[in-house]
């Protein structure tokens, strides 16, 4: 076997790349890890890429990672504001979106450039709501509805945070000239 390279332990749930379709791979299927970045697998197999969730890392033969504990906001000053608490937590939600990767592309969505626009406002059950619009490096990409649950699951994983929304937009159509330049340094592109 090449580094990388294991045999499915048992049939494991997966998501297709980059159809995004929903698919069962059998036990024993070979396949190899391509990348394990923000906590999901994208593996090669002979039928295509797929991306397998952490809860499935068993399938694997990796050990289940402990649980990385929610952030928390950082603790506003007494007496803050709520525009004030709500820009802390900005802070923290940018720093949340960083652990969300394209299954494809060995660089977090933030630094791909694909977050176009973040709001963090009071939300009407208390603790505060964020709106998120997104894009993605290519239109006809099946992994956005993925891309953007994971998106929203770590958003909602924030203290403080009641509701996420996550919203995917097309305008302006995503360039590589949107890449941060820690993105671009990880390309490997020269500005």
């Amino acid at each position: 076997m090449t580094e990388g390279q294991t045999t499915l332990s048992r049939d494991c749930e997966a998501v297709q790349i980059p159809s995004g379709t929903p698919v069962t791979l059998p036990a024993g299927t070979p396949v190899v890890i391509t990348q394990t970045l923000g906590g999901a697998y994208t593996v090669s197999a002979p039928s295509g890429l797929f991306r397998i969730a952490s809860k499935d890392s068993d399938a694997l033969g990796i050990a289940k990672a402990e649980a990385a504990p929610a952030p928390a906001a950082a603790a506003a000053p007494t007496g803050a504001s709520e525009e004030e608490k709500a820009k802390l937590l900005e802070k923290v939600v940018w720093e949340q979106l960083k652990t969300c990767y394209d299954p494809e592309i060995p660089v977090n969505i933030v630094d791909l450039g694909l977050i176009y626009d973040l709001r963090v406002s009071k939300a009407a059950e208390g603790g505060f709501k964020v709106d998120v619009k997104m894009t993605l490096t290519a239109r006809g990409c099946g992994m956005g509805p993925a891309i953007a649950g994971d998106a929203q699951q770590k958003l909602l994983a924030i203290d403080d945070v009641e509701e996420a929304n996550v919203e995917l937009v097309w305008d302006p159509p995503w360039h590589p000239s949107m890449l941060s330049p820690e993105g671009k340094r990880r390309l490997g592109i020269e500005e």
